[in-house]
């Protein structure tokens, strides 16, 4: 599979070397401000993978390729995301918001909670590393789609002052701090009860080999929007 890769930060850099490793060609690498031979390289590309920046997203879809997409980049607007779903319609573009299939495990198990702990109230807790540029996190906004797929409920992120007693609403908190990968809890909290699902991730690496994992099944797909939910699938068939 001919790679190319956009992000040179710590992600674009693991994901170079992971593809090197299992055989992959990785074409190039760089960004809009830094393309290097992504240009030149992007019509031999069956897969173009994207852990950068939104900023990135019109450069890419401008670049003269048809490639698959793989789409890792988090803090995209309503704009981008049907800037996506237009590009579908004639690419291969697969998007998640995270890559780990724990992950995609836990989204179906909380929105089954969900459903089964009616009346309970839902919070949501997210910590990464004190570098990561966006809050909430991509995969809490997911958690919370999953546990609210018709926005029934009012999203807060984070409390302060003096709010009144809790409305219609489904809190979600981001932590931020040190080295950390990665961690989601979803807590469902009734009368004398609460139930919590976590995931933690301990390094970058299961995001990556998902992400590759996503190139794979997606190269040389059907044009199509294609998310962990049909990854999983597949694994699973």
């Amino acid at each position: 599979m001919k790679v190319i890769v956009v992000g040179t930060g710590r992600m674009g850099q693991l994901i170079c070397a992971r593809a090197s490793q299992l055989g992959h060609e990785v074409l190039a690498a760089g960004d809009r401000l830094n393309p290097g031979e992504v240009p030149q390289a992007a019509g031999q590309a069956d897969v173009i993978i994207d852990f950068s920046h939104p900023d990135n997203l019109e450069w890419i879809l401008s670049l003269p390729s048809q490639a698959a997409i793989v789409e890792g980049t988090t803090g995209y607007s309503q704009e981008h995301l049907d800037r996506l779903h237009a590009a579908a319609g004639h690419r291969p573009v697969f998007f998640s918001a995270n890559y780990s299939l724990g992950i995609a495990v836990l989204k179906k198990l909380a929105a089954q909670a969900a459903a089964m702990l009616e009346g309970f109230d839902i919070e949501i807790v997210e910590t990464h590393h004190a570098l990561k540029a966006d809050a909430p996190s991509g995969t809490a906004l997911a958690l919370r789609d999953a546990v609210d797929p018709d926005r029934q409920f009012t999203t807060v992120c984070g409390r302060q002052g003096q709010t009144g007693a809790r409305k219609k609403e489904i809190g979600i908190h981001a932590l931020r701090g040190g080295t950390a990968a990665g961690d989601h809890d979803v807590l469902y909290l009734g009368p004398q009860e609460t139930v919590k699902l976590s995931h933690h991730a301990e390094s970058r690496e299961i995001f990556v080999n998902g992400a590759l994992k996503a190139a794979e099944f997606t190269a040389g797909q059907q044009p199509g929007l294609y998310t962990m939910e049909e990854l999983l699938e597949e694994k699973n068939s």
